[in-house]
């Protein structure tokens, strides 16, 4: 009689090479699924043999955005920011000499249920897609949100989720990209041709660029250039805004959500399709795409460099994000009251009562 291990949270199999391309990137992986309610940092270990894993629970987790030592997740119905602090982490009481970086709640801002999606810092704020009221919006605490624009075919302020706005892409710390799934103005209209009736456009302008999309998400910059996924088609493009078509880079077979760019490396977030969706029944890719993870594509080559599928605990992605110049983070969120023992002044640090902290 055979007996089989039980597999642990968030178990997945990766590339053997994985772990040693991070080591040379020098970076870390964070993914939000807010499906399980978590943030997870994917970390290499220094063996470059093994990945190590950690989970942090928020609540029903969604766009990331990173800013040197500032990042900012958008949850339920909540912003949190989080300051890194090196020195924080080598004497985390917990596992002290164990982390390079320790990402510590900041502030919350309360933002009510609103559905926030894709997120950024900017040169003068945090702003955020707010796909239930269908605009873009300030994150600033002298409001739940501070509506700053909305497509022109949305004419009123309302929360419907008219288009299923969710995608913002930055150029020059402001915002200038958007990517939604439908031009609809009837509450949740977006979903009588969600499979391609995605749009992007140009905030400046209100010019839509491409039309016609399959479900696009993650509109990024990089090198001055402007890609995104088309979820429900696989796709990984990049966009000639001029002349208003695309590229496609890499084409999968699976729903394709969450996009970082970094060193000519695309990383890339799929999500295992919902079982009993009679829209994601409709996709060419169905029958296969059957697994959640991150494919890793070398952009100047169009090679996939890596990847990881998830075993057990994460089924859906929304966004993926690399933290630049650490290889072994950690972030503490407010529920373990951990994070209040952390004391940061200006040029000094102190764990209080740590024999306190559990």
């Amino acid at each position: 009689m055979t007996s089989h291990q039980p597999l642990t949270p968030f178990a997945a199999n990766y590339s053997p090479q994985l772990p040693e391309l991070l080591l040379s990137l020098n970076c870390t992986i964070a993914l939000s699924t807010y499906q399980a309610g978590k943030l997870v940092l994917i970390s290499p270990n220094p063996d470059k043999e093994r990945l190590t894993t950690l989970p942090r629970t928020f609540h029903k987790p969604m766009g990331v955005a990173v800013k040197k030592d500032s990042l900012a997740l958008a949850c339920k119905d909540e912003v949190i920011v989080f300051e890194n602090s090196r020195d924080l982490a080598v004497h985390y009481p917990n596992k002290q000499n164990t982390y390079d970086s320790l990402w510590l709640p900041r502030i919350t801002f309360y933002t009510g249920q609103v559905d926030m999606h894709d997120i950024a810092f900017g040169e003068d704020g945090i702003y955020a897609i707010n796909t239930s009221f269908s605009c873009l919006c300030k994150v600033d605490g002298n409001y739940n949100f501070k509506p700053i624009w909305q497509p022109p075919f949305i004419d009123k302020l309302t929360s419907e989720d008219r288009c299923h706005l969710n995608g913002l892409a930055m150029v020059n710390e402001k915002p200038k990209y958007v990517t939604a799934l439908g031009k609809t103005n009837t509450p949740q209209g977006w979903r009588e041709n969600i499979v391609s009736g995605g749009m992007l456009m140009d905030i400046d302008t209100n010019e839509i660029i491409l039309d016609g999309l399959a479900m696009p998400h993650s509109p990024r910059m990089y090198n001055n250039e402007l890609y995104l996924l088309l979820s429900a088609s696989g796709e990984f493009v990049k966009v000639n805004v001029a002349e208003k078509n695309f590229e496609v880079i890499k084409r999968f077979d699976g729903f394709c959500r969450g996009l970082s760019i970094y060193n000519d490396y695309a990383f890339v977030g799929f999500s295992k399709l919902r079982k009993n969706s009679s829209t994601f029944a409709k996709l060419s890719f169905s029958e296969k795409a059957n697994f959640s993870g991150i494919k890793i594509i070398h952009i100047p080559t169009k090679a996939e460099v890596g990847e990881i599928k998830y075993q057990t605990s994460v089924d859906e992605i929304y966004e993926v994000a690399v933290l630049p110049n650490m290889i072994r983070p950690n972030i503490l969120n407010t529920i373990n009251p951990i994070h209040k023992h952390s004391l940061a002044i200006p040029n000094s640090t102190f764990w209080a009562n740590p024999d306190e902290v559990k």
